[in-house]
């Protein structure tokens, strides 16, 4: 007497059923996280635009008329102008922020380095300590620093901006710079000092040229905050070395404020780093995820 056995066969269309609403579910989260991220990114933008749209309004408008429907007008940034040498305090924001980045990194390059490449038991706690500094409300040494800018002739000059611009920013370009140097491999500065270099060849020849991606970035977030620090430059600059975020203060007065001149005066401080963060966007998130990938 013979069974009949009936192998049971699996089914081959169950596969391309489960990979084409895998592939809809991603498409769909796809798509949900772009429109929360436009959502985003039009929230975080608006406060600029209606700053912007507020400069070309009269004074009534900006202060009684929110709509987006007027007639579009030049004339607060002709008098923002006429009032406030543009050109001057656009020079010194320049020159205060690209000049204490660039001392910045020539003291963070050869200090990151150390702590790298030839760390001792006091590293962390060195790196944990100056990270702690940027904890400090920076009115809690303002006395003494401007005690001691004014009896060294420091204060409104861009020389003394540049300094506590420099120290201020230091902490960060320090631990910035301290990650990006431990994510390169040592065995090659190891080969470079069997082929002969010496320390200063190692970190010229070998380590600035491997790791310029995070120190670009690095750099640029540093220009990014010294262009928008206002305390110090309100309380240790007046008339000669003031870059613009002290030329945006000059536009408010025990009277009130002048709304729409503000804002003018508020786009014409914010175009140029708004223009360089934009131009430099790349190389900045390239150098953000320098070493992310291996």
């Amino acid at each position: 007497m013979t069974t009949a056995k009936h192998s049971s066969v699996p089914s081959t269309s169950a596969a391309p059923l489960e990979r084409s609403a895998l592939t809809s579910a991603l498409l769909n989260r796809r798509l949900w996280l772009g429109v929360l991220g436009w959502i985003l990114a039009l929230v975080i933008f608006f406060p600029i635009f209606w700053m912007i749209v507020t400069g070309f309004k009269t004074e009534a408008e900006a202060i009684a008329d929110p709509s987006l429907i007027f007639s579009p007008t030049l004339e607060n940034y002709a008098e923002v102008q006429s009032r406030a040498g543009y050109a001057k305090f656009a020079l010194n924001s320049v020159v205060v922020a690209f000049g204490s980045t660039l001392l910045a990194l020539l003291i963070a390059i050869p200090a990151a380095y150390s702590m790298a490449f030839l760390p001792t038991k006091r590293t962390k706690g060195t790196l944990l300590w100056m990270l702690s500094t940027k904890m400090l409300p920076p009115v809690g040494v303002l006395v003494p620093i401007y005690l001691l800018f004014r009896d060294t002739g420091l204060l409104d000059t861009r020389t003394g901006l540049v300094i506590v611009y420099t120290l201020m920013n230091l902490p960060i370009v320090v631990w910035m710079l301290y990650t990006f140097f431990k994510d390169m491999p040592k065995d090659i500065l190891e080969a470079g000092r069997m082929d002969g270099a010496g320390t200063l060849q190692e970190v010229i020849y070998l380590l600035l040229p491997l790791t310029l991606p995070g120190i670009a970035s690095t750099g640029l977030l540093a220009v990014i905050l010294s262009w928008n620090e206002a305390f110090w430059s309100l309380n240790l600059t007046s008339s000669q070395a003031a870059p613009l975020t002290a030329y945006i203060a000059s536009f408010s007065s025990p009277e009130g404020l002048f709304w729409a001149k503000l804002s003018a005066a508020s786009t014409m401080a914010i175009a140029p780093i708004v223009i360089f963060g934009w131009l430099t966007q790349k190389q900045m998130v390239r150098g953000l995820t320098f070493g992310a990938v291996k």
